[in-house]
């Protein structure tokens, strides 16, 4: 089995990395500006060569000459604003970021992109400038190119998340490509995925709250880096939380213990609270991944991630397209 090495920009936490590693990737560069999140991706691959620097910056051809001809560029990008948005706020910043992305073709010249963002991206007519844009430079440099949205829950992830997907290949791969299909039949509850976490410190109630808690989780959201706390999201999110008996309003530093009173009809101090740990969970990251930094740092790593198991399987159809093969399936495991 040939090995594939890849780049990964903007790769935070490193949920979309992970599923690569998983799929038989290799990464030859991770880069991130933010300091914790190149701390969180040191903590669990000591041997994944990280590099804090700026995107908008980065000169791989002077400052990281490892990273060309890699069979792989891969972005896990900031949410991308539609062009009425970026009127209103005057900071173009996730579209300048998209740009730099497109434009580390030329100097990296891989076999293969791959961007994570927003769905509305694959399709909206707000994001038809950015799709023109994208698509005038992709065929420019010889790629063929898909757009298509995947949802994290079909892929065994207990959360609702909905992500736009652009794949592009040079001419001579790109017609073996297929997007990924759903790997399970029946979607994972929260309370499936969380009743063991809940129970962990002696809370009785687990059992009875994992059996009001049959959703599928609402899609995590990160929030801003400049302003607000570690909650669960806006005010339709909050909503669906409290029907599954959820605190949303607040992040617990620990699961329930015994002296627990849950009344989920009550207010919302009566409802459980989710722990960082148990938000990781929900974004499918395995038990040992660490993520560093302090409750709202961690929070919004993960809320910004993309789920190891999307990235896997997408990792899989890349794999697929590129050489013909797939990956053992040994040490990986996803809810069926």
């Amino acid at each position: 089995m040939s090995g594939l090495r890849f780049v990964e920009v903007c790769a935070g936490a490193g949920g979309l990395a992970l599923g690569l590693e998983q799929a038989g990737f290799t990464p030859v560069l991770l880069l991130d500006k933010k300091p914790v999140a190149c701390a969180t991706l040191i903590t669990n691959r000591p041997d994944w060569p990280v590099l804090e620097a700026d995107l908008h910056t980065f000169n791989p051809v002077i400052e990281y000459e490892e990273a060309l001809d890699v069979d792989l560029l891969a972005a896990g990008l900031p949410r991308v604003k539609s062009s009425a948005t970026v009127g209103r706020s005057d900071d173009d910043t996730e579209r300048r970021l998209l740009r730099d992305t497109i434009q580390l073709l030329h100097a990296i010249q891989p076999r293969a992109l791959l961007i994570e963002n927003v769905p509305d991206l694959v399709a909206s007519p707000a994001f038809a400038d950015v799709r023109s844009e994208v698509e005038t430079e992709l065929e420019h440099l010889g790629y063929g190119f898909s757009w298509f949205v995947l949802n994290a829950a079909d892929f065994g992830v207990p959360q609702e998340r909905k992500q736009g997907m652009l794949v592009a290949l040079k001419s001579p791969w790109f017609g073996s490509f297929e997007p990924p299909r759903a790997t399970v039949k029946r979607h994972r509850t929260v309370g499936e995925a969380l009743r063991d976490s809940m129970a962990s410190r002696g809370w009785e109630g687990a059992d009875r709250w994992a059996e009001q808690a049959q959703e599928v989780a609402p899609t995590l959201v990160g929030g801003s880096d400049n302003h607000g706390g570690a909650d669960l999201g806006p005010t339709g999110t909050k909503r669906k939380w409290a029907r599954m008996g959820v605190n949303s309003v607040s992040l617990a530093d620990e699961p329930p213990g015994p002296e627990f009173a849950w009344e989920p009809e009550a207010e919302h101090h009566s409802m459980v609270r989710l722990t960082v740990d148990q938000t990781a969970i929900l974004q499918a990251f395995p038990p040992e991944w660490r993520i560093v930094g302090k409750k709202t740092a961690r929070y919004r790593q993960i809320g910004h991630a993309s789920p190891p198991p999307v990235g896997r399987a997408l990792g899989v159809a890349l794999r697929l397209a590129l050489d013909g093969t797939t990956p053992p399936v040994a040490g990986y495991t996803s809810a069926t």
